[in-house]
């Protein structure tokens, strides 16, 4: 693994952590919203990005070579939680059924609020690492002097 490739590794943690944070952030604006695409009855659905490994399917060359390219981060997939619904009793809302019954998202504030602080808590951890990498290089151009 090349020193570099550290700072694509790196790179990669942020750009997801960053879709993560949209998706967090597109749950809770859509956390009232009982028409998805304007179709009455259909709530919106809470979405999850999934994290997973950017390793590439590695050729018997790439064994061979020092300079591998190792890993980092991506989002395989933004995933539509199956959970049910809320139901609040609400007679006078205009998506409610004949029982008054109105179907909420399963969005839940409390946990898309503790997603939120983990995806910005892996986001500053990814930005002190480029500062330390960073600094590491710098202080080894500083020994070439």
């Amino acid at each position: 693994m090349s020193f570099l490739s550290s700072f694509n590794i790196s790179a990669s943690a942020l750009t997801s952590q960053r879709v993560r944070m949209d998706v967090i952030s597109e749950n809770i604006a859509n956390s009232e919203t009982t028409r998805a695409n304007g179709v009455p009855q259909t709530p919106y659905r809470r979405k999850v990005a999934v994290l997973g490994s950017a390793t590439k399917q590695l050729s018997f060359n790439d064994y061979l070579s020092k300079y591998t390219s190792s890993g980092g981060v991506r989002v395989n997939a933004i995933l539509e939680d199956n959970s049910p619904f809320k139901t609040v009793h609400d007679p006078s809302h205009p998506d409610a059924d004949e029982n008054g019954d109105v179907r909420m998202p399963n969005v839940d504030i409390v946990q898309e609020m503790i997603d939120m602080m983990s995806a910005t808590r892996a986001y500053e951890s990814n930005i002190t690492v480029l500062d330390a990498m960073k600094s590491m290089a710098q202080k080894a151009l500083e020994l070439g002097r």
